[in-house]
């Protein structure tokens, strides 16, 4: 029998009815069917991650623009803090009204981009950056990386500096939605476990909560921990330097890549000048 999870509602809906009935609980292939729809991971799998934004998408990637980010919360329509805007243009007041309400002043949410799954978070980073870390309250951490060897790579500034369109924006930090494991797709706070709460600690390690959560076989990561990493392209082997968020445990190797992305008024854009990083799910 599959291992079962709790599913996590959002603050706003605890009171909700589950789409998975009163139990509230989720396994690896309701997960992966209501998470991000089943038929698309299929998709992903048989023509490359890249490959089928056409099928998944129309051209125009809906009414937010030819490079918005879209809400994707099929499955979760009742759970979800997003779910009444799924396919729906990401918007930053969106996540800046829902931090408000965490303890750590974080936002995230799953979407599809260019055809792709992503997670976007937000971090309450400008408002408390200068604040002491005791007090619990997110804030991005610009750190060294080491590869899945423990080889040094490098900071996430050393990239940053040459691009700078790769930090934050606006505070929000948008990620690939692939596991660098075996390619399943992590949820932010999709399932109820003490890595998933809503707590923070510096660091990038593993302790406290507010980490991306791979129920299929456990990985974890750190969307506040921002650092330099290297992966390999699953097609021909070639390796790649990227900016990433941190890997804080569980089986994936390393973590995962950083699309940058910009505000357009209120609705989030990503930019499509890295999509070599996503290869490695290809």
């Amino acid at each position: 029998m599959a291992k079962e999870y709790n599913l996590k509602p959002s603050p706003q809906s605890m009171d909700a009815s589950s789409a998975f009935g009163e139990s509230m609980k989720i396994n690896r292939r309701q997960f992966i069917k209501y998470g991000f729809n089943a038929a698309t991971g299929v998709l992903a799998a048989s023509l490359g991650v890249l490959g089928f934004a056409s099928i998944l998408l129309p051209p125009s990637g809906g009414s937010g623009g030819d490079l918005a980010v879209m809400y994707w919360a099929k499955g979760r329509e009742d759970e979800a803090w997003y779910g009444g805007s799924h396919l729906q243009p990401m918007k930053k007041s969106d996540f800046v009204a829902e931090a408000a309400s965490s303890n750590t002043g974080t936002a995230g949410a799953a979407g599809v981009w260019n055809g792709v799954p992503v997670v976007v978070n937000y971090v309450s980073h400008s408002q408390y950056a200068g604040t002491p870390t005791s007090n619990g309250k997110a804030r991005f951490q610009f750190m060294d990386g080491y590869d899945e060897t423990g080889k040094y790579v490098g900071n996430f500034l050393d990239m940053s500096d040459v691009d700078e369109r790769l930090m934050p924006s606006d505070d929000i930090v948008m990620s690939f939605g692939r596991c660098t494991h075996l390619c399943c797709i992590p949820g932010w706070q999709l399932v109820a476990n003490n890595f998933t709460d809503d707590t923070w600690t510096p660091g990038g390690g593993d302790d406290g909560g507010t980490k991306m959560f791979c129920i299929c076989h456990s990985s974890r990561f750190d969307p506040t921990a921002l650092e330099l990493n290297t992966n390999r392209n699953r097609s021909n082997g070639a390796t790649f330097t990227y900016a990433g968020i941190r890997r804080s445990g569980g089986p994936a190797p390393v973590g995962l890549p950083i699309i940058p992305v910009t505000i357009n008024g209120d609705i989030i854009e990503g930019i499509p000048d890295y999509l070599d990083w996503l290869t490695y799910c290809d």
